[in-house]
């Protein structure tokens, strides 16, 4: 089964950029869509960012603008850039292969203000 391990969180101050990478275990141009989501203390897993196999992204509107998401199909690699990051970013993000269901164990992004 296809595992997948985020790495790259941490504490930032606000207006600061951290980038998330998010390492498949199999290859990730056939597992399709992929999606990184948060979770905030006492608040609902939320979606952030999808992209397809062929690049096509989305975004929730809180972070237009201010996140990237991107992958790289040869490192099975799914990355979310995060700029000028508020504090109400901070939560445990996760990513996702949507087709599967599968999550990785996520990892903290705390923005200090």
């Amino acid at each position: 089964q296809v595992q997948l391990v985020e790495s790259g969180g941490g504490l930032v101050q606000a207006g600061g950029s951290l980038r998330l990478s998010c390492a498949a275990s199999g290859n990730i141009f056939s597992l399709g869509v992929m999606g990184w989501y948060r979770q905030a203390p006492g608040k609902q897993r939320e979606l952030v960012a999808l992209i397809t196999t062929g690049g096509t992204t989305d975004y929730a509107d809180s972070v237009k603008g201010r996140f990237t998401i991107s992958r790289d199909n040869v490192k099975d690699t799914v990355y979310l850039q995060m700029n000028s990051l508020k504090p109400e970013d901070t939560a445990v993000y996760y990513c996702k292969i949507e087709i599967l269901r599968i999550w990785g164990q996520g990892t903290q992004v705390t923005v200090s203000s």
